[in-house]
């Protein structure tokens, strides 16, 4: 089977591309609605995509980019059009950019599918996939780099996210804005031990619907989020410093190193120490 429609990657980061030869050698094979353990990235270059995500389904003609986040159900559907099929598949896991990944999920909490108008402003993400798979074919491929390649992916996205926005005139709603301003204050704040109640109180609302609105947008509760958050960031230090577990434990508000390596077995499925080791092995 192609990987194509794989749910599980053994690596940090992954990108490989599929053309209209090898969508119709495997043509016959039909996906389930799924989710997957990483982020997915689709970037489309030629053809068109049957996309079920949030519940709904779209049928995108490229160029096109769609973002699926780890855990969400979807399901997409390649189309060869006029013969021709060509499409980037990115897959990573969220500690590869512990440091930007939910600037990612600003950028597509209210729409998984971003259209491009043309594809002169589209070609820089494609120099980009070509960039990053160029790496990761490399003996010893450098994640550092790669790390650099996908967050300058993700700020070129942003700004061309906004361009959108402004050519169709669209205004993001009362609660897209709220979300947005919730993760913002979280980034300032997720290392201290702060309640649900102070953001609530940071944007003038009630612990309630502050609630309702997560719910709404990630399907997670304020806790969870910042949980999500703190281990994230947890997952990064662990893979990317030298800090002890205490240590770690400490900068991001937890007083004990046995409670806060309790949270993180709890989430991660492993201690922080298994978790370090394994990391470390994979990125030498």
């Amino acid at each position: 089977m192609h990987k194509i429609w794989e749910n599980t990657i053994t690596k940090p980061f992954e990108i490989f591309k599929v053309n209209a030869e090898e969508l119709i050698e495997f043509d016959d094979l039909k996906v389930a609605p799924h989710h997957h353990t990483y982020e997915q990235i689709i970037v489309g270059i030629d053809g068109e995509l049957e996309h079920y995500v949030d519940f709904t389904s779209t049928r995108l003609k490229a160029p096109y980019i769609c973002f699926v986040s780890k855990g969400k159900i979807h399901q997409a559907v390649p189309k060869v059009k006029d013969g021709k099929f060509d499409i980037w598949i990115i897959r990573f896991q969220s500690e590869l950019i512990a440091e930007t990944i939910f600037q990612l999920y600003i950028t597509f909490h209210n729409n998984a599918n971003l259209i491009f108008p043309c594809n002169e402003r589209f070609n820089r993400f494609v120099t980009l996939c070509e960039l990053m798979d160029d790496e990761t074919s490399q003996k010893r491929p450098n994640y550092a780099i790669i790390n650099h390649l996908l967050s300058t992916f993700f700020t070129i996205l942003e700004s061309e996210q906004k361009k959108l926005i402004n050519d169709d005139d669209l205004i993001l709603t009362h609660q897209n804005e709220t979300f947005t301003n919730f993760l913002k204050i979280l980034e300032e704040n997720f290392r201290r031990p702060l309640s649900v109640e102070f953001y609530a109180e940071k944007l003038f609302m009630s612990s309630r619907n502050l609630n309702l609105i997560c719910q709404s947008t990630l399907q997670k509760s304020v806790s969870e989020i910042l949980e999500t958050r703190r281990l994230m960031e947890a997952k990064n230090l662990l893979a990317n410093s030298d800090l002890s577990i205490s240590e770690i434990g400490f900068e991001l508000g937890y007083k004990e190193k046995a409670y806060f390596s309790n949270v993180f077995k709890k989430k991660a499925g492993q201690s922080p120490s298994k978790f370090r080791k394994e990391v470390k092995q994979l990125l030498s």
